[in-house]
């Protein structure tokens, strides 16, 4: 391997970032190729391996020496970063080189004043080129020593020599800075790509028990930004941290070598800025911590409240809670304008020392000219500036250090991934193949748990046998370990103890490929991949005919449906499959597990998703392709597995019972619960699918069959639904086919899906007009705050008009008229430096306070309209507590960025710009003209510079949307994609994205190299030319020289300053955006609202509930359908218990009446009102509800107890007769501070049946009409229960009452039971009638078995 040497060579450099031994290098060669030879690095990493364990136990985030960076470089790269490195030398040192040029140019300026004063005397004239008094002899003249030179200086002429340095200067610069970015960047690309195949790759490789720990979400965050970062560090930074070291050290040796004393005074002085700027940051820091620590108390509020909306909803506690939540912002607030007032005095004292230092400088500077005549005036100006631009610098090289670390850092993460070894390497050519397969499998005494969760024992001690050619079936309930059985089959994961073997081989000792390439895998939610039905079969197996595939599709009931799609096997299925309906999705993966011919064939619940009808159909195609195989079926629909040859029943990772269908019933296990429960439940939805079939067959009769619908089951696949239903329901009527598990019936609200795919929601800028209105009251604040920016703003163009003042004073005759100048000049600077002082506090001071005083105000409307939401807004994956606390934290102070200190940059741009032009036109606007042409280039390069700083990693990101897609595929399907031992296709389609990235890099390293380089060599061009043209006007219209410096610096300095405020702006684009999703918010007008004033409200609220054919789904799952057809009535005062399996819609009922949502279709009726046109506030204060995992909140019982009502004062004496009636009373009194006593986080505090008795208490508190019992009692052990259960009767007295429980004895004496199946109620009645009717209810008391 070439490459390893210079590796070596490099890394030698960083060895005492972290003293690795040498010994490592050898491994980066093997990296380059990939080499597979992990023996021989086994033995070498060992030493390392080690230290490492040692280190585990504190490792510091950053564990990547700088050079170690470079690891992926080779010998081109390394030459390219060495010749990068050498222009920035080069590039460093023009600065500097400059200075020399420019003080020369002084003393030519100076001398040729000088000459002029001597000739305004009229008795003197020039002779013989030298000054000489007109009426004397030439002897007197030599006597007077008269030997001044004259009429030699042709000041046009040298201006001319130096404009040809500045501009030789300038072009080396731009040749210079496009060769030191461009070579810089060109190697970074290409070390990038390496690390980007390199980490996809390893990713690829890793076992499956990776992913459970590593979420996938983090993985693409990785694979974008984290090398995003690497790339920063080692790019352009690189090269300008060198060019801008270069330039402080040459500019502090010019500084020592012209004039040491000098230099020495004004480095005396510098600490004090240190220091400043030191304290500024620690300040800063440590305000902005009291700031957070004191918005957290506001943010815990509101994630508190965000996080139990449902029970703030219920209790109709939402403007109580924005009043404590905008009362704990207050110290928030304070502690921000503390940190702006603190900002501007240091931004002001940074300022008043800088003038101070000028003041020192020219006036201990000016004596060494003057008296001592040590220096002429260009070393002064050498000297000075020579300091100044190395300090400047300095400080500007810092933001690179930054990137380096930010680049360390995520290397870190990504190079430890690129440097594991994968426990189940599936891309290894290791392991045995074996010549003849029968298909036995055996589970030897496996134990397992998964890496992700070592705490939770799947399987304990599993010992099962699989026939060959037989097909077995695995049951049981959910978390018995069935699914976990089928992938230590394909070897995903390794059991911790025992082992599984394949013909009596263990299956660790077989080559993973092809023990996977054995196995046809059939999923739950099976994943399609974005490309055409031909293609995604063809995964399956490559290089496989067509005839195959058709074969395949026809074995697998596929053939007919595709062929009448108009594309045929070149259908796209769409991201994820979200094209095809579930049971065509499911028919394609199983053509795709058949096309590879499997000699095992496993089936994870392959048809739970579907409906009746295309049931019916996949079975049979599973039937047909498990024929004279070993089939493994797992399924939780018993009609699926009657006719298995072995039915195992799964029971806490252990296999309890085996044997058929039968057998297994007269057993009465777990067999056969599953299969009483369900037989129930299926008759039931049976009979009512037939009686809706019978509604709706005439309008069927002409629809085409294929595209039967059912839900995708996937919540997360929104969008695919979306696409879905717009694509399909053009040809769909709502048809009767009968769904599962929840999905039933009648898609009709399909066509009503809320159509928003604002996944990330892009939004509109907000306009600034309307984030100034809501800081409108804080006017005077923003008036004053522009007052002082404007005068900071003059500051700039004064400080040329004195600096130009201190030159002219060296060509003064007389000594002590010029010692006199010299000395008002510095105090003058003196005087501009305290004005700054005062005026950059005032500014920072008012716009500090009009920011935080409107970032409350906003986080108060924010907070205000989030609880004004209905509750399905809350279920959008994008309006977690999380998320919106964050959005109250981060977006309403990102807000303050467009109003107040953006004012401020603006008027001190503008008076910037302003006051300079009028000095300039006003002592000479021929020169100000000249050098405005240049001014839009100076404000570009400014701003060009700014924003290399913050870098163009955005650029970068869209050239990656390709690369990302494949990436993102991938990671989110792995299993499917080990399954089918597709990572290599993957891999390389991968590496095939990554050219079009590397292909942009390469084109963004010429353009970022010729801007940069233009951007730096402007300044010069602009001198020279403004330097010529002042030449010939000194020259030919007498003009001052002092005036030509003047008008120069005054608009080079604002210029630059222009471009600079333009982009350090704090992020002003990002304050409008972030305003708009605030906007948005307010806005946002919910379909359920409570703050609402409308709606019916009655005086005799009885309390009679009427549910009428109600349907529902929920906003964030259209395709589950949770009720469907929901009719049930009950009078006033009386009990109507819910009975049922989990996910029949039982809890969903009671959310309806108290109108979290609002039903689909059908209606909810209170006392005869429809429940939708009554006042939302209104009806949520009638009722009352304690539900199974009460949510108390962070305060004291009495507090809790008191949040039952709000819309009176609650005395004490009421709170204690509330808790008598729900038994808590003298729990509370025993408690040391009794009723004051903090209940912690969620009631943490608390035992749960003391959280339940406080949940009734406040129920009882509000005295409601209508109470509501979901799952009361079902968290508490049976001595809690009893006194629990007591209270709930108390508390049932006279009030309408719906119960929902898992315990039968709890609802016997209810006055109507109604059990549920699927959103529907199948039997209603009292306990007696039911038992009489022998049905469900009966079933489920007679065998005592728990209902979920």
């Amino acid at each position: 391997m070439p490459g390893s040497v210079t590796l070596r060579s490099i890394k030698r450099f960083g060895q005492e970032n972290n003293g690795y031994e040498p010994n490592d290098e050898g491994q980066n060669g093997e990296y380059m190729t990939m080499a597979e030879s992990n023996d021989s690095k086994g033995a070498k990493t060992s030493s390392n391996d080690s230290k490492k364990s040692g280190e585990k136990t504190e490792q510091p985030a950053i564990r990547v020496g700088f050079f170690q960076l470079f690891r992926f470089s080779s010998c081109r790269e390394v030459l390219m970063m060495l010749m990068g490195s050498f222009c920035a030398v080069l590039h460093g040192s023009a600065q500097p080189l400059m200075l020399l040029v420019f003080g020369m140019l002084t003393d030519t300026f100076i001398e040729y004043d000088m000459e002029l004063q001597e000739l305004t005397n009229p008795e003197k004239h020039c002779l013989n080129n030298t000054i000489q008094f007109r009426n004397l002899t030439d002897e007197q003249n030599e006597y007077l020593n008269m030997t001044k030179p004259c009429g030699i200086l042709d000041i046009e002429y040298e201006m001319t020599n130096f404009a040809y340095y500045y501009v030789g200067i300038g072009v080396a610069v731009f040749i210079l800075g496009y060769f030191q970015i461009s070579l810089w960047v060109t190697s970074a690309a290409r070390q990038i790509q390496i690390i980007r195949q390199m980490y996809f790759r390893k990713v690829m490789r890793m076992e499956i028990g990776w992913f459970d720990c590593n979420s996938v979400g983090e993985l693409n965050t990785r694979m974008s930004d984290d090398i995003n970062k690497i790339n920063d560090a080692i790019a352009d930074q690189v090269s300008i941290f060198i060019q801008r070291f270069t330039t402080f050290v040459c500019g502090f040796g010019m500084g020592f070598v012209k004039g040491w004393k000098l230099t020495l005074v004004i480095i005396a002085v510098s600490p004090l800025i240190g220091v400043g700027a030191a304290l500024m940051a620690l300040f800063v820091a440590k305000l902005t911590g009291q700031e957070l620590q004191a918005y957290a108390k506001a943010g815990a509020v509101a994630d508190e409240v965000l996080s139990s909306i449902r029970t703030v909803a219920a209790f109709g506690g939402e403007r109580k809670e924005v009043e404590r939540y905008d009362h704990n912002l207050i110290s928030a607030q304070r502690w921000g304008i503390r940190k702006g007032l603190i900002m501007g005095f240091f931004t002001g004292y940074m300022w008043f020392i800088i003038f101070l230092c000028y003041a020192l400088a020219f006036w201990y500077g000016s004596s060494l000219v003057v008296d001592a005549q040590e220096y002429s005036p260009g070393t002064l100006l050498q000297v000075f500036f020579g300091v100044l631009i190395a300090a400047l610098n300095l400080g500007q090289a810092s933001p690179c250090l930054e990137a380096f670390a930010s680049g360390r850092g995520a290397a870190t993460i990504i190079f430890e991934t690129i440097d594991r070894e994968p426990e189940i390497d599936c891309m290894s050519e290791a392991g045995y193949k074996l010549d003849k397969v029968k298909g036995d499998i055996e589970f030897h005494n496996v134990n397992f748990f998964y890496p992700s969760r070592p705490e939770v024992k799947i399987l304990e001690q599993l010992s099962l046998q699989v026939k060959s050619g037989e097909t077995t079936a695995f049951v049981g309930p959910s978390g018995a370990g069935k699914s976990t059985a089928v992938q230590l089959i394909q070897r995903f994961y390794d059991p911790k103890e025992g082992m599984v073997t394949l013909d009596g081989h263990d299956i660790r000792g077989l080559n993973i490929q092809w023990l996977r390439s054995l196995m046809g895998v059939v999923e739950q939610e099976p994943v399609l991949f974005a490309t055409t039905i031909a293609e995604n079969i063809r995964y399956g197996r490559p290089k496989v005919s067509s005839d195959d595939i058709i074969k395949a599709a026809k074995e697998a009931n596929a053939y007919n449906f595709i062929m009448d799609l108009p594309q045929k096997f070149d259908t796209l299925v769409g991201e994820g499959g979200g094209q095809m309906s579930g049971g065509q999705k499911q028919r394609i993966a199983i053509a795709r597990a058949l096309v590879r011919n499997p000699r095992i064939l496993l089936l994870d619940m392959a048809t739970s998703a579907l409906d009746n009808e295309s049931e019916a159909v996949v079975q049979e195609a599973l039937d047909k392709g498990s024929m004279g195989r070993t089939t493994i079926s797992i399924a939780h629909r018993l009609s699926t597995i009657k006719n298995a040859d072995v039915i195992v029943g799964f029971e806490r990772g252990r296999a309890v019972e085996r044997g058929r269908h039968d057998e297994l019933l007269e057993r009465k296990g777990v067999y056969f619960t599953l299969v009483t429960l369900q037989s129930q439940g299926d008759q039931a939805l049976n009979e009512k699918a037939r009686k809706m079939a019978e509604d709706k067959a005439d309008e069927e009769a002409g629809k085409n069959s294929l595209l039967v619908r059912a839900g995708s089951y996937r919540a997360s696949l929104r969008a695919s639904i979306r696409q879905r239903t717009k694509s399909q329901l053009s040809s769909i009527v709502p048809e009767s086919s009968v769904g599962i598990a929840g999905e039933l019936g009648p898609r009709s609200q399909a066509t009503a899906l809320p159509d928003d795919d604002d996944e990330e929601e892009v939004v509109e800028p907000a306009p600034v007009a309307r984030i100034l209105k809501y800081n409108a009251p804080e006017w005077p604040y923003m008036l004053f705050g522009s007052i002082g920016a404007a005068v900071n703003g003059g500051v700039n163009p004064v400080y040329s008009l004195l600096f130009s003042q201190i030159l002219a004073t060296f060509t003064m005759p007389d000594p002590i008229e010029q010692r006199n100048a010299i000395n008002g000049i510095c105090l003058f600077f003196v005087l501009v430096g305290l004005t700054s002082f005062f005026t950059q506090m005032l500014q920072g001071y008012a716009f500090s306070k009009s920011g935080e005083l409107l970032t409350r105000r906003l986080r108060r409307l924010g907070f205000q309209a989030m609880l004004g939401q209905e509750i399905g807004w809350f279920d959008d994956h994008r309006n977690s507590p999380g998320a919106l606390t964050t959005r109250l934290a981060t977006d309403a102070s990102q807000v303050q960025g467009a109003t107040g200190s953006q004012i401020g940059m603006i008027v001190n741009s503008l008076t910037n710009i302003g006051v300079a032009i009028i000095i300039s036109f006003y002592f000479s606007w021929k020169l100000t003209l000249v050098i405005l042409g240049f001014l839009p280039f100076l404000a570009l390069s400014g701003g060009f510079q700014a924003k290399m700083l913050t870098g163009f990693a955005k650029q970068d990101k869209q050239a990656m949307e390709n690369a990302g897609q494949i990436s993102g595929e991938a990671l989110n399907n792995i299993r499917t994609i080990a399954g089918l031992g597709k990572e290599r296709s993957f891999v390389e389609a991968y590496e095939v994205q990554l050219e079009a990235p590397y292909r942009a890099a390469l084109n963004k390293a010429k353009v970022y190299g010729a801007c940069y380089g233009f951007a730096q060599c402007i300044v010069f061009l602009a001198n020279s030319a403004s330097y010529r043209f002042g030449g010939y006007l000194v020259r030919q219209e007498g003009l001052h020289f002092s005036m030509v410096f003047r008008v120069i610096s005054a608009i080079v300095t604002s210029g630059t300053a222009l471009g600079r405020a333009s982009s350090y702006t704090p992020d002003y684009a990002k304050a409008k955006i972030s305003a708009a999703r605030f906007f948005q918010l307010l806005d946002r007008i919910p379909s359920i609202s409570v703050y609402s004033t409308q709606g019916d409200k009655w005086s005799d609220f009885r309390g009679e509930l009427q549910f009428e054919d109600c349907k529902f789904t929920y906003p964030t799952r259209p395709d589950i359908q949770v009720l469907n057809g929901l009719t049930v009535s009950v009078r006033p005062g009386q009990t109507l218990a819910f009975v049922g399996s989990s996910g029949c819609g039982k809890s969903t009922s009671i959310q309806l009446l108290e109108r979290f949502y609002d039903p689909d279709h059908g209606i909810v009726l209170v006392d005869g009102h429809d429940s939708t046109k009554v006042n939302v506030a209104f009806l949520r204060s009638k009722i009352g509800i304690v539900s199974q995992e009460p949510i108390l909140f962070d305060c004291s019982i009495a507090e809790n107890i008191r949040y039952g009502d709000h819309n009176r004062d609650i005395s004490m004496n009421d709170i204690i007769a509330a808790s008598r009636k729900a038994q808590l009373h003298d729990f509370v009194m025993n408690l040391p501070e009794k009723y004051e006593t903090n209940v912690g986080a969620q009631g943490s505090q608390l035992s749960r049946g003391q959280k339940q008795r406080i949940a009734i208490a406040r129920a009882i508190i509000r005295d409601p009409k209508i109470l509501l019992l979901d799952e009361a009692t079902s968290a508490l052990d049976t001595e809690s229960e009893k006194t629990v259960q007591e209270a709930l009767d108390k508390a049932r007295e006279g009030r309408t009452c719906i119960v929902i429980a898992h315990r039968l004895s709890t609802i016997q004496n209810s006055d109507i039971i109604a059990v549920m199946s699927r959103g529907y109620v199948i039997e209603q009645g009292n306990h007696e009638q039911l038992m009489a009717k022998k049905g469900a209810y009966y079933k489920l008391v007679t065998t005592g078995a728990p209902i979920s």
